[in-house]
């Protein structure tokens, strides 16, 4: 008697490999969330203004939009699982760089250098958890990013602990660098070793969030090719594609920035809560998102980006529309729930689109893509504070629910359920 063969099992190379994305995503965080507590006492060490150390921590989104379109060259010379690896180890020493700098101009200049490190990372990471997630044959990069999620809570965890008891930032900063640099080279072990192969040429037959998109009937039938434009070039559809993932990923980026920036604030000045409780509006956003990445993976292999990123816009725009139009403390908490939740899946769902667009270069549309979420964190935080300043917060965050109806306007681009024969 033939013992039964289980269809679906996961070798153990793609679970180590997993792992090994999981721990850079999760260092990425880690890194830079351990400097965000401390920040305060920095700009009081270096006797810098608040307009001086805001231009300062813009240095960090410059750099990424300067120099993070080197990434998708950096991947194909280098690897994705080198580039990501190596790439982490750096970003965690330019961040001791900018906590032991003695001046403003050369805590700028690190965070210039920690921005663009950080992107080229970032690229890479992603670049190689869709590599993981094509061998898969199923969504797992939503779930990457909700251990991102866990690195950032984390970082500020330490960080605040390291504030509290007083510990040399330098000190604190170093610790930090050599976890995360050990973490990641023992870590790089288990990635995929090798070249990246090309998403639209040799993984041809899945879909964009790696499951086999209508495989063929026969076995040892060929897997449908995805045509490139002449020369390999993107034809002017395929970029217009770009455009739509860039805005639905970026009506993300805005919704998150806008919890992190102006909850708080909100809740405080405008609807009177304490300190305490107007941290929930943040934490809420935050907790939700979280919740939505984790379980983001399988509602996306069950129904599909496209379903999925529809539905989350609809909960987003009730959930926090309905919060601004009858602003209550409690209204406006479970709002910023909703919101995180809705948009839990857009950034991972738009990678995955856009890193099997065909045209591009290895790596070059998720560059690209990434290029324009840096960007968009350069205009949402003055966007909303200068609504803000003009009529109100409450105003400004309506760019929440406007960023829903952005990404129902636009989810067709994403991919569909797809059903396996």
């Amino acid at each position: 008697m033939t013992s039964a063969r289980v269809p679906n099992a996961v070798p153990t190379r793609l679970r180590r490999a997993r792992l090994g994305v999981a721990l850079l995503f999760f260092t990425n965080a880690l890194a830079y969330a351990n400097l965000v507590p401390r920040l305060p006492e920095v700009r009081v060490d270096l006797g810098l203004s608040y307009t001086q150390f805001g231009v300062a921590i813009a240095m960090m989104p410059v750099g990424a939009l300067v120099l993070g379109l080197t990434a998708g060259a950096l991947i194909r010379r280098f690897h994705s699982a080198n580039v990501g690896t190596w790439g982490m180890v750096l970003l965690a020493m330019s961040v001791v760089l900018a906590g032991l700098a003695p001046n403003g101009v050369l805590f700028a200049a690190a965070l210039f250098l920690a921005g663009a490190l950080d992107s080229i990372a970032d690229v890479a990471q992603n670049s190689h958890g869709l590599r993981v997630q094509r061998e898969y044959g199923r969504s797992i990069l939503n779930g990457m990013h909700g251990i991102w999620s866990i690195g950032a809570v984390a970082g500020g965890l330490m960080g605040g602990a390291a504030a509290g008891l007083g510990l040399d930032l330098g000190v604190h900063l170093a610790v930090v660098a050599v976890i995360v640099a050990t973490v990641n080279i023992v870590g790089h072990r288990w990635l995929l070793p090798g070249a990246d192969p090309r998403a639209d040429v040799e993984a041809g037959g899945h879909d964009a969030h790696g499951s086999p998109a209508d495989a063929p009937a026969s076995a040892g039938a060929s897997a449908p090719r995805r045509r490139r434009g002449p020369l390999g070039a993107a034809s002017g559809g395929t970029w217009l594609v770009l455009l739509a993932l860039g805005a639905i990923a970026m009506s993300g980026t805005w919704v998150e920035d806008a919890g992190a920036t102006w909850a708080a604030s909100y809740l405080r000045d405008e609807l009177g809560t304490g300190a305490t409780l107007a941290a929930l509006g943040f934490v809420s956003l935050q907790g939700m998102q979280f919740i939505g990445r984790i379980a983001g993976d399988a509602m996306v292999d069950r129904w599909g980006q496209r379903a999925v990123a529809r539905a989350g816009a609809v909960i987003g725009l009730v959930g926090m529309g309905s919060a601004l139009a009858f602003p209550t403390v409690w209204g406006t908490i479970l709002g910023f729930g909703a919101a995180g939740f809705g948009v839990a899946t857009l950034i991972p769902s738009a990678m995955a689109v856009a890193d099997d667009l065909p045209g591009f270069k290895h790596g070059a549309a998720l560059t690209y893509l990434g290029w324009l979420l840096r960007a968009s964190f350069l205009v949402s935080p003055p966007l909303v504070g200068f609504i803000a300043d003009s009529v109100s917060i409450r105003a400004g965050l309506m760019l929440m629910p406007v960023s829903a109806v952005v990404v129902l306007l636009l989810a067709g681009v994403l991919a569909p359920r797809v059903r396996t024969r």
